[in-house]
């Protein structure tokens, strides 16, 4: 049912987005006292450190990994694909879900495992992917405070502080590491990607949205949210929060420079998975369509954005594919030659 009041959704945003200018960029309010004075720092005790509570071999290249997360105040569940090669330092790459972030599984493995091939695909390849499972809805990001529905949401501080460490020591690790992610998760591993350059050599967005000035594009992460029950004034507050920008893709790509950056889109119009023998038919086409072409409308104005900065990045414009995850196993391996080099295999 959700999905029918997302593609209706994506509907009234397609058309209403292409009618709308983009509203520019603000300046972030100062960040000093109002004294203009330094505020004093408050002596407090350490914060306890995330750990591994203990770890389920799936199989012995797929590893369940249960992590004590203060940031979450509960413990999260990360699976992680491993090489074959497991005595070798590697790099690390990390994949965010979309909107679900596993619920079709009752949050036992990641959407990504669920719906491609991606256990197969990467069993050749020098390197640890991890998928978070669970965090519907969430953007993966720090909300600004609890939900009554979704609860606490840390993800960024589990994501870019407590979890990478713990991956580095218990697998082999060794500090470089990459992130994709599609739909919900692209536009989540851009915003984690420009807000912790130092972390991530290189981002694949598949399917995203990059923008967040326009009101039309709030009301779009606001319906993601609300698909699962949650309010996204509880994660960045009201549309004139300055939380918004902070978590920007578009006004803070300057920090995209030097980055290997990936990111591709369909154009909503039915392709080869929806039409002739074995296709999914008309209706799933209308329901992933208007959502992808709302995509392909944002991921034009993070293109011109990232031009008019003279950011190398290369994208991708699909001439069909709704959205849905048949095209987004094809995405991936057309943008496994960038993660390669950001990762410096």
């Amino acid at each position: 049912m959700h999905r029918r009041v997302l593609a209706a959704l994506g509907t009234s945003i397609a058309l209403s987005i292409m009618g709308t200018g983009v509203v520019s960029a603000q300046p972030l309010p100062g960040t000093g006292s109002s004294d203009g004075g330094a505020a004093p720092l408050e002596q407090s005790a350490p914060s306890p450190a995330a750990r591994i509570d203990h770890v389920d071999m799936i199989t012995d290249r797929r590893a369940a990994v249960f992590i004590d997360s203060p940031a979450m105040s509960k413990i999260i569940q990360v699976q992680v694909l491993l090489p074959a090669a497991q005595a070798v330092s590697r790099p690390t790459l990390y994949m965010l879900d979309g909107v679900s972030a596993g619920k079709e599984s009752n949050y036992a493995e990641s959407t990504w495992t669920q719906k491609t091939d991606i256990v197969g695909f990467f069993a050749d390849k020098n390197v640890n992917v991890v998928l978070p499972v669970g965090g519907s809805s969430s953007y993966y990001t720090d909300w600004n405070v609890p939900d009554p529905v979704l609860g606490v949401n840390k993800w960024e501080t589990f994501l870019t502080s407590e979890l990478p460490p713990l991956i580095d020591a218990r697998f082999s690790g060794n500090g470089t590491n990459a992130i994709a992610g599609v739909s919900m998760g692209a536009q989540a591993a851009m915003d984690l990607t420009t807000r912790h350059r130092d972390l991530y050599t290189g981002v694949v967005g598949l399917s995203g949205c990059y923008d967040n000035s326009q009101n039309n594009l709030k009301d779009a992460v606001r319906a993601t949210v609300a698909t699962n029950g949650g309010n996204a004034s509880n994660m960045w507050g009201e549309n004139s929060d300055p939380s918004w920008i902070a978590h920007d893709p578009s006004r803070n790509a300057e920090a995209l420079r030097g980055k290997d950056v990936y990111i591709s889109v369909g154009t909503g119009l039915p392709g080869p998975y929806e039409i002739g023998p074995g296709g999914t038919g008309i209706e799933s086409a209308a329901m992933g369509g208007p959502l992808e072409a709302a995509a392909l409308y944002c991921t034009t104005l993070f293109d011109t954005k990232l031009r008019s900065l003279d950011i190398p990045a290369t994208f991708v414009y699909r001439p069909y594919g709704i959205h849905q995850w048949a095209y987004w196993q094809d995405d991936l391996r057309e943008a496994w030659p960038t993660l390669r080099k950001a990762l410096d295999l």
